[in-house]
């Protein structure tokens, strides 16, 4: 089977971490697995026939041709416990070939063969039996018209029937899809054995293990059957690798004439040919002098095509999204090679380390992390940790796992590292996990993603949800079925470009509180950060505060009595340091620390707790005019004064009220229904407001 050119296929890494070759990892709620919409199938679907109801057999019954008569009869036979094959067909000069016998897969008896000349002669058992079942099929011509009725029919077996999920095992049942085929070929190049193969499949499918519509001794003879053509085929890709990897050099070197300040970087190999590139754009870079204190370095996809390993740096910009600032491609997954990839991207960031680095757990990346960047804290996404433990747990804690699952999440957040260390141990105790590999594994690793370890690193929520999805949306963007790693270049290209990146809108931002920290941070935030202090304004309101003799603050919610948190207030430089560590960890100051600034009379928050990386100016992208949130108030100070005086006017009689109340509801579903314009409407009405 010669392979046809298929399309550059991403695949998620399922190696599991913990080293074991046999452990692969299933990612819950992942529609990811492998990126390639136009290449990458699901299970083909049933034929109508074989999923329509199929009723025995009968003498008489007609059909157009053999090959429906015998589709009809599989699908009668793999319902009922077996399978059939072709007999003997019987020709004449003139209808040419006028009787089909169609007989079960233990008809007859197997003629006895002349053994090989050699010393143990495998003995093979035979499954025939000498089964009279079958279906004979003749030939007619009825009125001009040929068709085929059942001349003969016997359902009568002298052999035990199959159940379904043995059924399904029999060679006749038991086929390779084309888009499998093509999968197999090219794991099997890249090296993966049949038994990993096969693993792959089914992690990709869906299924669980042993039910796939074929077994490991099919996928095995197949690639034996094909080994010279994987081999032919492995030389082709070889070869479309190597000039593919010279098309995306030469790509790079185009981009520095349509971008000055784009940078990249390459490795060859003893052979001289292209063997790691690195490259990033100058929108990229201009945007890591202000976001580059913490970024995550995705490696979570590879390409079977080329065999290369896929890794892109994300920083998180003051909107909350992911922002593109590197890609590189490597040939293997080693500590040198990570390590090369992290000194081309210093290089290209003109040598400055990120305070705080994210990533997947990986044993290689870790050292090479620790030996390149030994000042910046590396911490693992949780979000990585949490789509592993589906793999690890759900089998061997079977009903348990939920229970663990919800104990593990509580876990994680714990704040204090004596909390942590304590139920850490009572969780592996109850669930009898002392020796599991995994939790040993996650326990080596516990400084790098446990709440409790890192609640002082500097992350810039880059561990939300939103951050999250807005990097998987990225990388969905850029992973699919390309041809050649010059298009994938060029989809990466266009997606990190800033100019196509979605325009914030106007967002008017409501004050809550009316507290006057809260109107100034409006004014310099934007409305990502704002939300979130706005979120700690608001609950500060709920906490009480006690000074100490030293000036400090115990500061705690009004309804609890523990989880009492110290924040230490020094006027001098006007410097506020609580326990909860939060604006350590996001660059936003929490609750505790807002209620303590109220109690001073603080009705501006200080400038240096406005960080640089959160504030409206630091946009990427155009934002709107400078007169949008004043176009905003004034929309709302007029609205308010309308709806003031028409709640006064109405309230005069009952018949004014139910005029006003659906006048009101029809005029909202009517707004409702109208498109939405961007900030020219809003401009357009305040300016109307103020002519008025």
């Amino acid at each position: 089977m010669a392979m046809k050119p298929s399309n550059n296929i991403w695949i998620r890494r399922q190696q599991c971490p913990c080293g074991d070759w046999k452990c692969y990892i299933q990612y819950e709620g992942d529609d990811l697995g492998s990126v390639s919409s136009q290449h990458v199938k699901s299970e083909t679907t049933p034929s109508s026939s074989s999923s329509e109801a199929v009723f025995t057999p009968y003498v008489g019954q007609i059909f157009k041709t053999d090959d429906d008569a015998f589709e009809y009869y599989s699908n009668f036979a793999r319902k009922n416990g077996f399978s059939i094959r072709k007999a003997r067909s019987t020709e004449s000069q003139n209808l040419g070939i006028y009787r089909r016998d169609f007989v079960c897969y233990r008809s007859g008896f197997n003629q006895p063969r002349k053994k090989a000349n050699v010393e143990h002669p495998r003995e093979r058992k035979s499954v025939r039996c000498g089964c009279d079942a079958k279906l004979y099929l003749t030939k007619e011509i009825v009125d001009g018209v040929m068709q085929w009725y059942v001349s003969q029919f016997s359902n009568v077996h002298n052999h035990e029937l199959l159940e379904d999920d043995q059924v399904r095992l029999l060679p006749a049942y038991r086929k390779i899809q084309e888009v499998d085929q093509e999968r197999i070929l090219l794991l099997s190049k890249a090296g993966f054995p049949v038994n990993r193969i096969v693993k792959v499949l089914e992690l990709e499918k869906g299924v669980q293990p042993g039910q796939l519509p074929f077994i490991e001794k099919d996928v095995r003879n197949f690639v034996r059957t094909c080994k010279k053509t994987v081999q032919e085929n492995d030389a082709l890709l070889n070869e479309k690798r190597e000039n593919d990897m010279l098309e995306l050099l030469e790509a790079c070197k185009a981009m520095t004439g349509r971008d000055p300040d784009f940078v990249y970087d390459y490795t060859i190999d003893e052979n001289e040919k292209v063997e790691n590139i690195a490259w990033s754009f100058g929108d990229s870079i201009r945007a890591y002098t202000i976001f580059g204190d913490v970024v995550a370095f995705d490696t979570s996809y590879r390409s079977v095509t080329y065999g290369l390993l896929l890794g892109v740096w994300f920083g998180i910009d003051n909107h909350g999204k992911a922002i593109f600032l590197g890609c590189v491609l490597l040939q293997d997954e080693s500590s040198h090679s990570f390590a090369w990839a992290l000194q081309a991207f210093m290089r290209f960031m003109r040598g400055r380390h990120p305070q705080t680095i994210l990533t997947d757990i990986d044993s290689g990346l870790r050292d090479a992390i620790a030996t390149e960047l030994p000042n910046t804290k590396h911490v693992l996404c949780i979000w990585h940790i949490l789509s592993k433990i589906s793999s690890w747990f759900s089998l061997p804690l079977g009903s348990q796992y939920e229970n663990f699952k919800t104990e593990f999440d509580m876990l994680s957040q714990l704040e204090s590292v004596e909390d942590f260390e304590h139920q850490w141990n009572i969780l592996v105790a109850r669930f009898g996990l002392v020796s599991d590999k995994h939790i040993a594994l996650l326990y080596s690793y516990r400084a790098s993603w446990t709440f409790s370890y890192i609640r002082s690193y500097f992350l810039a929520r880059t561990l939300t949800a939103e951050f999250s999805l807005s990097l998987e949306s990225f990388l969905k963007r850029i992973l699919n079925g390309q041809t050649c790693l010059q298009v994938f270049f060029e989809q990466v290209s266009i997606a990190a470009n800033l100019e196509n990146q979605t325009r914030e809108g106007m967002q008017y931002m409501h004050v809550k509180t009316g507290m006057p920290l809260e109107e100034h941070a409006r004014n310099i935030l934007t409305p990502y950060a704002f939300n979130v202090l706005q979120h700690e304004i608001v609950l500060s309101v709920q906490y009480a505060t006690t000074e100490m003799a030293n000036g400090s603050y115990l500061v705690r919610h009004y309804k609890k009595l523990d989880g009492e948190c110290l924040v230490i207030w020094m006027p001098d430089d006007e410097q506020i340091h609580c326990s909860c560590k939060e604006f350590e960890h996001s660059g936003i100051l929490c609750r505790h620390s807002l209620r303590v600034l109220v109690v001073k009379n603080y009705f501006q928050l200080p400038e240096k707790y406005f960080l640089l990386r959160w504030r409206v100016e630091s946009s990427l992208v155009s934002v709107d005019d400078q007169n949008a949130q004043i176009s905003s108030d004034d929309c709302a100070q007029a609205f308010q004064s309308l709806t003031a005086s028409l709640l006064t006017e109405s309230l005069m009689s009952k018949d004014r009220f139910n005029y006003v109340h659906n006048e009101l509801t029809s005029l909202l579903e009517h707004v409702r229904n109208m498109p939405v314009i961007d900030e020219y409407a809003a401009n357009a009405a305040a300016n109307n407001i103020s002519e008025s």
